[in-house]
């Protein structure tokens, strides 16, 4: 790799805040704001909107869209070809 041209890859802590959850990983994001973590050092952290916590389809509370529905009245308004 060439020095210089790639940013900084190191620990960061993402924050799911809906779903009070965190978790530590490496990353090249960054942010001014910190947090101590288990182990005793402090990590940036970036908060996140969603994560697999809390995402409907990881949970099980995805909705079934009605695919049904909406194919008969694409045929009723075009026609079957």
């Amino acid at each position: 790799m060439r020095k210089g041209i790639h940013p900084d890859y190191g620990p960061v802590v993402f924050r799911d805040r809906a779903a009070n959850y965190a978790f530590l990983t490496r990353s090249t994001m960054s942010s001014d704001r910190t947090i101590e973590w288990e182990d005793g050092h402090t990590y940036p952290v970036v908060d996140v909107e969603i994560s697999d916590v809390s995402h409907p389809f990881y949970t099980g509370t995805a909705r079934v869209l009605d695919t049904a529905g909406r194919v008969e009245r694409f045929e009723r308004r075009y026609g079957k070809a």
